[in-house]
């Protein structure tokens, strides 16, 4: 493995000249630091992080808290943990995954030992005990997902309660009077899942307030129960024209319910989901979506963070508690309802 002295005898300088060029400390000139990139890239050279931590007070590793709960989809939890890897190698950080049940233990070990320059944390419930330690750290923290106090930390989510109004909103325009609303299993809501009830409660309103009758349930994470679920929600209201869901295990088994029954979509059956376009392709889900964006949440809440780190200036600015507005994506899979 190539070191910094590999790196200055490859471009005829002091290891102190090609450490400067390479850290940007101390002015260099541009055909020095040309000299010294060329090296470093010819030899493969990666700065030792023990080192540059010593010598930076940074680690350049960005902590990512995380859990793979049974009673969640994880195929769509991995859509918000590529956002964050993604937008923190591209700025330079490495990510540290922390997927520990117990999260305020995981959370306190990683920022006593100082192994991360600052924190992503994920799965944030309402009353979430994570977020004292995360406000007492000395490295700054950001959140995707709204906890029910957001003071002391960057916040960043989909703005769902406008979700759910524009689902029943969009339905009722074309008008459909009769809806199902399939949400997440009923232990997320119990654990602080505040985007259940947040969409959830906001489509109810908005259903009572434009006429609609809206029967709203809470789903399964897996198959086969998720199916059998769907299937009991279609005999048990016959006469409902539209299904809104908020329930990405629900999304992906709907094409071989409605295929068992013979329903047609949108002509028997409309159908708006809220997840990523990335997820309607993994799962060829041929339906109209709210876009829950989880890329650009995890991009939001890192180049926030990577600010805070990398600027004082930054760290002392007012935090934010961000939305992304919904887009309802179209694909097709709502029409007015036919004559029944």
């Amino acid at each position: 493995m190539a070191t910094i002295g590999d790196v200055a005898r490859e471009a005829g300088v002091s290891r102190s000249t090609a450490s400067y060029a390479l850290s940007g400390k101390r002015p260099i000139s541009d055909e020095v630091r040309r000299r010294v990139l060329a090296a470093a890239e010819a030899l493969a050279y990666t700065p030792n992080a023990g080192a540059r931590a010593l010598a930076t007070a940074q680690t350049k590793v960005l902590g990512l808290l995380a859990q793979f709960h049974e009673d969640e989809f994880a195929p769509a939890m991995m859509q918000y943990i590529l956002g964050v890897t993604n937008t923190a190698r591209d700025l330079g950080y490495d990510t540290l995954l922390v997927t520990e049940a117990d999260g305020v233990r995981a959370l306190r070990r990683v920022t006593d030992s100082r192994m991360v320059d600052g924190v992503v944390l994920m799965n944030i419930a309402e009353q979430d005990a994570r977020l004292p330690i995360l406000r007492a750290a000395p490295q700054p923290g950001a959140l995707v997902g709204l906890p029910g106090d957001c003071s002391g930390l960057d916040v960043f989510d989909l703005d769902f309660e406008e979700a759910g109004r524009v689902m029943v909103d969009h339905l009722h325009r074309l008008g459909h009077r009769e809806l199902i609303l399939v949400s997440q299993p009923e232990h997320v809501v119990e654990r602080g899942g505040a985007y259940v009830w947040r969409l959830r409660d906001a489509a109810l309103e908005r259903a009572r307030q434009r006429g609609v009758t809206l029967h709203a349930v809470y789903g399964e994470s897996r198959q086969p129960a998720v199916g059998r679920l769907l299937n009991q929600l279609l005999e048990a209201h016959p006469e409902a024209t539209g299904l809104l869901i908020n329930n990405e295990a629900a999304a992906a088994a709907l094409p071989s319910v409605t295929y068992a029954r013979g329903l047609r979509v949108p002509e028997d059956l409309s159908v708006i989901g809220r997840y990523s376009a990335e997820f309607a392709a993994t799962f060829s889900l041929p339906y109209s979506h709210i876009e829950s964006a989880p890329d650009r949440l995890g991009a939001m809440a890192v180049r926030q963070l990577v600010r805070r780190v990398e600027s004082q200036a930054a760290r002392e600015e007012p935090f934010v508690v961000r939305f992304i507005s919904p887009e309802l994506v179209s694909l097709g899979s709502t029409a007015p309802p036919l004559p029944r």
